[in-house]
C-alpha cells in the first residue's frame, strides 16, 4: 500500500536555496557507483552490518572551513527524506575508510539525525528501491559545537555553503 508514495528529493529541506552552493565536490566510493546498488555490508543493522562505505571527494573550495556530510533516504513514504547521518568533518579532509563513520573517528563530529553516527540503508521490505544521497557540503564556517540535532544543523549551514557534491546509491529489501 506504502509503494507509490515517496517523499521524493525535491521536498528536501536541502533543496532550498540557502544550502546551494557551486556543484564542484566530486564524491565517489570504492563500494558503489553513483546510482548503483549499495552493498548489503553497507546496510543498517537491521539487515546489513551498518559498516559505512569508503568516501572520497575532491573539488573543495579553498576558503572551506568545515565539511558537512549528509546521509538522507528520499524514498521513504513520509512528507519529507530522512536524514540518516549527519557527519562535520575537518576541512583538509579528502576520505573516510570503510567503517571510518563512527564516534571517536579523528576529524569527524556527529550531529543527531536519526542516529548519532553512521546509519545505513534499511527500507521498507517490498517498498521498492529506495535512493540514499551521500550529500558533502564544504561550509565557510564551522558548525557551532553546540549544534546538537537536524534542526539546528539545518539553521546552522543556512547560507553557508560554498560548494556540495552528491553520491548516490540504492537499497531495496
Amino acid at each position: 500500500m506504502l509503494r507509490r508514495f515517496r517523499a521524493g528529493a525535491h521536498r528536501s529541506p536541502l533543496a532550498a536555496p540557502q544550502y546551494a552552493g557551486a556543484d564542484t565536490i566530486d564524491i565517489t566510493s570504492s563500494a558503489f557507483g553513483d546510482g548503483g546498488p549499495i552493498p548489503q555490508k553497507h546496510a543498517g543493522a537491521a539487515v546489513g552490518e551498518n559498516v559505512s562505505p569508503p568516501l572520497r571527494w575532491s573539488g573543495v573550495p579553498a576558503p572551506t572551513k568545515q565539511l558537512a556530510l549528509v546521509i538522507d533516504d528520499v524514498d521513504v513514504p513520509g512528507p519529507k527524506p530522512l536524514m540518516h547521518t549527519i557527519a562535520l568533518i575537518e576541512a583538509d579532509r579528502r576520505s573516510l575508510d570503510e567503517g571510518e563513520l563512527t564516534p571517536g573517528a579523528d576529524g569527524v563530529r556527529f550531529v543527531k539525525a536519526f542516529g548519532h553516527t553512521y546509519v545505513g540503508p534499511a527500507p521498507i521490505p517490498g517498498h521498492g528501491a529506495h535512493h540514499y544521497r551521500f550529500l558533502l557540503f564544504a561550509l565557510d564556517e564551522p558548525v557551532p559545537a553546540d549544534v546538537a540535532d537536524h534542526k539546528a544543523f539545518l539553521a546552522a549551514i543556512a547560507g553557508h555553503v560554498l560548494a556540495r557534491g552528491a553520491l548516490t546509491g540504492t537499497y531495496e529489501r
